[in-house]
């Protein structure tokens, strides 16, 4: 039944109307992403380089910019920075790489929206500030002539799927994820695994959205920096072959014909859609889910809050999933002639295989502590996002029986062989994609006219 679900979610209409949104998002803001690449990344990477003060400014009921930033930032760079480009390769061959740069290329402008909103319609619940799809789609969707009832059943729509979304690709999978990858390497049981997970998580928990932010502030620099040192010393060790790749990578997106007159990837078709759904899990743009962070951020412009959406989408798949996806292809594991797969070992062990090819009995190792940090901070980000959800739907009051929830499935998903948690965790996030779209297409005029509002003010 997932497996059906899940290949209507992210068909030809799925995937056609997460990239439509994406491209209209770019056509309404003037392609905000390339004509005014300087500002974000001023805005953004200038401000982390500079130290600047304002990034770790905290104010009554929020967290700083910083935190923000690195709480969606953890939720985002999951498992699926890793094992999901392997599988992405596995399945789609190397154009689906091409195909998960385009789906990123106009997902910045659809988190740049979301972000946007997510910091204009937050509302202060109990001395926190709160924000996300939930808000835009029944305050800004809701405030429309004769979409009140629409706006709120969407918002509703959209905060139950999140929960649903934060048990599968923020639980489950990462949980997964983490105890067969340290079995594999280092002999843990995944019982002990799940336990000592729970009870870390459970630990950070208790603070809240204060606990995590902090967690996510310390953890997600640290691992960024831990994986892309090694997954660029694999590709500087088989630098001659990065050209190959590039070719591959740009042939089979269009399924073009090998010099020996070969099939190259597995057709266009396969690498369009293992792309982009690659491509949306890795980035969550268009998700809404990042709206939920920045709807806490001490930030007062919403446009300046939507440039931390660009940013945490180049960071997530143009940086962090494009090395992963050239160490693997450099290192040997696929023909890049024909966009076949040159090893046996299943797609989730591609990284690791190829790391292995550079350093060794060190590379499983390697990998192994990169999900752990990559999947524990993924954890951590979605376990707000679901309580933030369960929250508008339930009330404060009862956040704790979510969390109960949330760490319980820490240790079942870790002790418990679950095949069908990717498969869970597509569809829900294709699932939970759909009512924020419909915001976001709906409230498009409003995101183009604070850009050029912000733009003017600056000029």
């Amino acid at each position: 039944m997932l497996t059906a679900v899940n290949q209507a979610v992210w068909g030809p209409v799925g995937v056609g109307l997460l990239a439509g949104a994406g491209l209209w998002l770019t056509v309404r803001t003037g392609w905000f992403q390339l004509t005014h690449l300087r500002l974000w990344l001023g805005k953004t990477l200038g401000a982390i380089l500079a130290r600047s003060p304002d990034l770790g400014r905290e104010g009554e009921g929020s967290i700083s910019p910083l935190q923000s930033l690195c709480t969606a930032l953890g939720a985002t760079i999951g498992t699926g920075s890793v094992v999901g480009v392997g599988v992405a390769l596995a399945s789609g061959g190397p154009g689906a790489i091409f195909w998960m740069w385009v789906m990123a290329l106009f997902g910045m402008m659809t988190s740049y929206a979301e972000n946007l909103l997510g910091l204009r319609y937050r509302r202060l619940h109990n001395g926190q500030w709160q924000g996300g799809p939930m808000y835009y789609l029944s305050e800004g969707l809701g405030a429309r002539p004769g979409c009140r009832t629409l706006g709120r059943a969407l918002a509703g729509l959209f905060a139950l799927l999140c929960i649903l979304a934060s048990f599968g690709i923020g639980n489950l999978s990462q949980s997964n994820a983490i105890a067969a990858s340290l079995e594999t390497v280092f002999h843990l049981p995944p019982l002990l695994t799940g336990a000592l997970l729970a009870l870390a998580t459970g630990v950070i928990l208790w603070r809240g959205i204060q606990g995590v932010a902090a967690a996510a502030e310390k953890l997600v620099p640290l691992m960024a920096v831990f994986y892309l040192a090694g997954a660029l010393a694999v590709i500087l060790t088989h630098l001659p072959a990065l050209p190959a790749a590039l070719t591959a990578i740009w042939k089979g997106a269009f399924g073009l014909r090998a010099a020996g007159g070969g099939a190259v990837g597995y057709g266009a078709a396969a690498a369009v859609r293992w792309g982009f759904m690659r491509g949306s899990f890795s980035s969550e743009a268009g998700l809404g889910s990042s709206a939920i962070a920045s709807g806490a951020a001490s930030t007062r412009e919403p446009v300046q809050q939507g440039m931390w959406g660009i940013f945490q989408v180049f960071v997530s798949t143009f940086l962090i999933c494009t090395v992963t996806a050239l160490a693997i292809l450099t290192a040997g594991l696929v023909d890049l002639d024909t966009g076949r797969m040159l090893t046996a070992s299943p797609a989730p062990d591609l990284a690791g295989e190829a790391f292995s090819a550079t350093f060794g009995p060190l590379g499983p190792m390697w990998i192994a502590g990169s999900v752990l940090l990559f999947a524990w901070s993924s954890m951590l980000g979605w376990s707000q996002y679901g309580a933030a959800c369960w929250e508008y739907l339930f009330g404060a009051s009862t956040v704790f029986a979510y969390r109960l929830a949330f760490l319980a499935l820490i240790a079942a998903g870790a002790a418990v062989e679950f095949g069908a948690a990717w498969t869970l965790s597509d569809t829900f996030n294709g699932l939970m994609m759909l009512p924020n779209l419909a915001g976001l297409l709906a409230l498009s005029g409003e995101v183009a006219d604070q850009t050029r509002a912000y733009l003017d003010r600056l000029k």
